[in-house]
């Protein structure tokens, strides 16, 4: 090797933010898994008049004001005050001072599928009712994008900074963890900030519901009598530096990142690919240097709707032989949208440092089509090496990530 060129630094995760249904902050969060605890209640963000059935997994015990500390929460977004608030639980979780963390050269990403459209959502019903000249302009001024990662910035006061909003709907968590671990990996950055951020929004509830993927009750992945997702919101962020920066400062260690893949098949706007999922999923073992035998759970995309689920098991059964457990927290915090796959690698990084497999709540009856073990209702207590987390989006915007046990290289 050439005395200029350098080897790609070895990624890994040194600090979780979460925001969800069944729990602020990590340890939460982490009980919440490990109880198998159920995020479900009635939607208050807007009015449900109307609708058969309007169960959710809402976040009701957020104050804005305890987890966002320079700026005005007012003047942010539910869904931005989301991102910020896990991304000051995840550098508070990680032992980096704010003084030190201003000192790195800093990626912020955050992945979303609807960023502000809850404000948007507002603006819409003022304009209805009182025409275009009624709307707010705090509320217009809340509903750029680019809000969910400049949030981040602001709040941290980070100056030598690149800040990206991703956009690739349900798999965006795992499209921005992946940007973070590029930067880490190639030094384009010391300081990765990366995850996925949405609120609770009518506009996403109505429209899966006319597409008639609404759950009455509750959300139960691969069991026989599923009926579909129910909407939820929150946020995950996790923060990434290299190896070497972890172990210099005495970090711990949740997991390390050894690789993704992505792939779009733009196949159809709403239905999944089999052999495109399957695809990104050798992409995903490619990149990260593992086989398939390697990995001792994945934390599916299992969404609970009759296409998902059957597409999704068939996808993961024709690249494993025999397949792993295969899981998913959508049972227990609904689908978080754009935090979604964020939130599952929050999830998959506690799983491999606490020893333990998440359960599939909500299930009775494993679907024949499906033919996985969904670790139903219960956690598992196993020594996990290597996880694999699947994120699907509409038109065919496939993430898979590859966590890994740290271990010492040999």
């Amino acid at each position: 090797m050439h005395e200029n060129e350098q080897r790609p630094r070895r990624v890994v995760i040194t600090g979780l933010g979460v925001v969800t249904s069944i729990g602020l902050g990590v340890p939460a969060f982490l009980d919440g898994l490990r109880a198998g605890r159920s995020g479900v209640k009635p939607i208050t963000a807007f009015d449900t008049t109307g609708f058969a059935h309007s169960n959710g997994c809402e976040v009701d015990d957020f104050a804005p004001g305890e987890w966002i500390h320079r700026l005005d929460p007012d003047e942010l977004g539910r869904a931005t005050q989301f991102s910020v608030a896990a991304a000051n639980m995840a550098v508070a979780d990680s032992g980096l001072s704010p003084e030190e963390l201003r000192r790195r050269r800093a990626l912020v990403s955050v992945g979303t599928t609807d960023a502000e459209s809850r404000d948007l959502d507002v603006l819409v019903g003022q304009q209805l009712e009182h025409g275009p000249e009624s709307w707010s302009a705090d509320v217009v001024r809340r509903t750029q994008a680019g809000g969910l990662s400049l949030g981040i910035v602001r709040e941290l006061g980070l100056t030598d900074v690149e800040a990206l909003t991703i956009p690739t709907a349900c798999s965006a968590g795992n499209y921005a963890v992946g940007s973070g671990f590029d930067a880490i990996r190639d030094g384009d950055a010391e300081i990765a900030l990366c995850g996925g951020a949405d609120a609770v929004c009518r506009k996403t509830f109505s429209g899966f519901y006319r597409l008639g993927t609404i759950a009455p009750d509750a959300c139960r992945p691969f069991d026989k009598d599923r009926k579909g997702i129910l909407t939820g919101e929150g946020a995950g962020i996790l923060l990434m530096e290299s190896l070497e920066s972890a172990t210099a400062r005495g970090a711990r260690i949740y997991a390390e990142v050894l690789g993704y893949g992505l792939n779009c098949d733009a196949h159809h706007p709403v239905a999944p690919d089999r052999d495109s999922l399957a695809r990104c999923m050798e992409i995903a073992h490619r990149n990260a240097g593992v086989k398939p035998e390697d990995i001792d759970f994945i934390s599916a995309h299992g969404t609970g709707t009759k296409a998902n689920d059957v597409t999704e098991a068939g996808a993961i059964r024709q690249v494993f032989d025999a397949p792993p457990p295969v899981v998913s927290i959508k049972s227990m915090i609904g689908h978080a949208m754009g935090a979604a796959s964020a939130l599952a690698s929050a999830a998959c990084a506690l799983a491999i440092s606490h020893g333990f497999i998440p359960p599939t709540i909500n299930h009775r009856e494993t679907d024949p089509e499906c033919g996985v073990d969904c670790v139903p209702n219960e956690a598992r207590t196993a020594e996990l090496n290597m996880v694999q987390n699947n994120g699907l989006a509409f038109a065919g915007n496939n993430a898979v990530l590859i966590l890994g046990r740290y271990r010492e290289a040999s």
